[in-house]
């Protein structure tokens, strides 16, 4: 039996939930699912310039869990950035 996912601290909570290129109909596109955790370790790392450990400690989980989750988020966002997906942030918690 897997060990239960422990709760973290999101603070961000985006009204826009769809990104995608311009003047593609959103039903047409591929989707990439990023999750709020992902998108929160994106913005503590890159928008607010925190370190792995300060954004470890924010969110209240281990520096492992913020690399793990700063790669997913980085791979989603490259892979829509590069192959004109839209990028849609689950409103999960």
């Amino acid at each position: 039996m897997p060990r239960p996912r422990g709760r973290r601290h999101v603070q961000f909570f985006p009204e826009v939930v769809y990104f995608k290129p311009q003047g593609v109909p959103l039903r047409t596109l591929q989707t990439v699912a990023l999750t709020h955790e992902e998108l929160e370790v994106l913005r503590l790392k890159n928008v607010q310039n925190l370190s792995q450990h300060e954004c470890a400690e924010k969110m209240k989980t281990s520096q492992s869990t913020i690399q793990r989750l700063l790669t997913s988020g980085m791979q989603k966002v490259s892979q829509a950035l590069t192959q004109g997906m839209a990028i849609q942030i689950n409103r999960e918690q």
